[in-house]
């Protein structure tokens, strides 16, 4: 491992351990695992091919609707024990503001993607030397949660036999849901564990406010997620205990990245290193702070 070093104010010397894990050698697994400065084009075509991908597994996951059902009715009186089944009273409270349920239907149906690339986007222009460990997060979060669609399949609140909840698009007349309406044919509806709505709605929230310089931007950054779980409980298209499976899937992909990296994301140089003649690295670069 190459190391730079640095002189304090004080005149004494300390080395800068270069940003990937202890122990990679030489060769192209160093190289593959050393942050580099992305490239347009070929993101782009990940982002969309990854997508692709992780759409066409997850529909692709049998439609285990028997199985599925049974799950929901376990989940809610887990829920009803531990004493947090409000998704139906909330489903009912919002619903009954036509202006707040439409809103809602439309900012489940369109901010998950938006925001999500928005978010991927500033990472590739403002924090080039951390939006591959980052993106890798993503990522990796979306991919474990497709072993949960398969393992777990799980009706929605509003799919449940007598449960009493209401399908927001349904009674509204909003194109809100892939899993609802004239589009519900195009979408798993039973792949409600984990909410990915909450796993990447949580990763755009962290990734904000641990990066972002203005205070209010940090604050929304944190609002984010907090009122997607309200969105997800009242369109009645998850449980709370969906955006906890969420959680975990986020924990896995962000312990990935930093295995992968040698350091947590966020704290990856903001500008992908130049190496110099020789190996190493500026200084400046390796110690560069959000």
């Amino acid at each position: 491992m190459s190391e730079t070093t640095v002189t304090k104010p004080e005149g004494r010397e300390a080395a800068l351990p270069d940003p990937v894990a202890a122990g990679t050698g030489h060769g192209p697994l160093r190289r593959l695992r050393t942050p580099r400065r992305p490239r347009f084009w070929f993101e782009i075509l990940l982002i969309a091919v990854s997508y692709w991908t992780y759409s066409l597994i997850r529909n692709a996951v049998p439609e285990q609707k028997a199985e599925a059902l049974r799950n929901a009715d376990w989940i809610w009186q887990v829920e009803r024990q531990l004493g947090i089944a409000v998704e139906e009273s909330v489903n009912h409270a919002v619903n009954s503001a036509h202006w707040l349920i439409v809103g809602m239907n439309y900012y489940y149906a369109t901010l998950h993607f938006i925001v999500t690339l928005g978010v991927l986007v500033w990472l590739y222009r403002r924090h080039p030397g951390r939006y591959a460990a980052t993106r890798l997060s993503l990522f990796a979060t979306t991919a474990v949660a497709l072993v949960g669609y398969y393992l777990y399949p799980l009706a929605p609140p509003r799919l449940m036999n007598g449960g009493g909840f209401i399908d927001t698009v349904m009674v509204h007349q909003t194109w809100g849901s892939m899993a609802s309406g004239d589009l519900k044919h195009m979408s798993n509806q039973y792949a409600a564990m984990p909410s990915m709505h909450i796993g990447w709605s949580v990763w755009c929230g962290l990734t904000i406010f641990a990066l972002a310089s203005v205070p209010w931007l940090r604050v929304l950054g944190l609002l984010y997620p907090a009122l997607t779980l309200v969105v997800i409980v009242a369109t009645a298209n998850h449980f709370w205990l969906d955006a906890v499976g969420g959680l975990l899937c986020l924990a896995f992909g962000f312990g990935v990245a930093t295995l992968w990296y040698g350091r947590q994301p966020y704290v990856l140089p903001k500008v992908v290193p130049t190496p110099r003649p020789g190996g190493t690295r500026p200084a400046a670069e390796l110690s560069d702070t959000p």
